[in-house]
């Protein structure tokens, strides 16, 4: 799986990285990213599927890579 943030939609509410700091932060905007080398790490992070529930604008989510 992916981990994916929508830059166009995403408001900076920061609920990813308050559930799932070892994988999101927020650039000098205040935006949410994924930080390096979490891109394919879902599985290994149960509170990344919390981290896209809790995003206000849907800006975060799982990718499934074929």
């Amino acid at each position: 799986m992916k981990i994916e943030v929508d830059v166009d939609r995403c408001v900076g509410a920061g609920m990813c990285a308050l559930t799932a700091p070892t994988v999101f932060t927020q650039d000098d905007d205040g935006f949410s990213v994924v930080l390096p080398g979490q891109d394919a790490s879902a599985e290994v992070h149960p509170m990344v599927k919390e981290a896209v529930r809790a995003c206000p604008v849907s800006a975060v989510s799982l990718l499934h890579e074929d």
